[in-house]
């Protein structure tokens, strides 16, 4: 790795580490379900996946999921109350990791453009952002996370990400 700095190279091992995370997630949830060809069981397994999804650190295709779940024989009422309440705590540790850890912590892990960007988008459109970033597939987690380091109101914060979710979710439910 000749020519790479220290600090890419820990963020290479801390990137394979977390990829390696989110694999042993899905195989040992929705892998399960998947090879047992049953999902009737499986809501716990898409919390378990969806909540993981939702943490900044972990890039899981949670809309993925969401619409494979929706084939199953699992109530849709319940699979859309999992899939936001999942979300909305997963969010609020986004947040809370946020206020409580450094920038240059977070700087090695996402890298400062990603979070310089969210903060941006944060300050220049405020509420519609974290609205927008979750109502879409884009990445909610990163706003969150970033909407804690700037010191965002909370309330507003998670009033955006549950309403931005919903229309997700709703529209997700439609869809398939």
């Amino acid at each position: 790795m000749a020519g790479k700095s220290r600090t890419e190279i820990i963020r290479i091992i801390i990137a394979i580490l977390l990829v390696c995370v989110a694999i042993v997630i899905a195989s040992l949830t929705v892998g399960r379900d998947i090879y047992n060809g049953s999902r009737n069981e499986g809501l716990l397994s898409f919390a378990i996946v969806n909540a993981c999804g939702y943490l900044f650190f972990l890039f899981m295709p949670v809309e993925v999921a969401f619409a494979y779940y929706l084939q199953g024989d699992i109530s849709v009422l319940a699979l859309n109350a999992v899939a936001i309440g999942t979300a909305l705590f997963s969010q609020a540790i986004d947040y809370v990791i946020g206020l409580l850890v450094s920038n240059r912590f977070i700087d090695n892990l996402i890298g400062r453009g990603r979070y310089e960007k969210a903060k941006a988008n944060i300050a220049k459109y405020g509420n519609l952002t974290i609205f927008a970033f979750n109502a879409l597939p884009l990445s909610s987690p990163v706003i969150s996370l970033a909407a804690g380091m700037i010191r965002h109101d909370i309330r507003k914060t998670l009033l955006c990400t549950i309403l931005g979710l919903l229309v997700k979710y709703i529209t997700l439910t439609l869809i398939f």
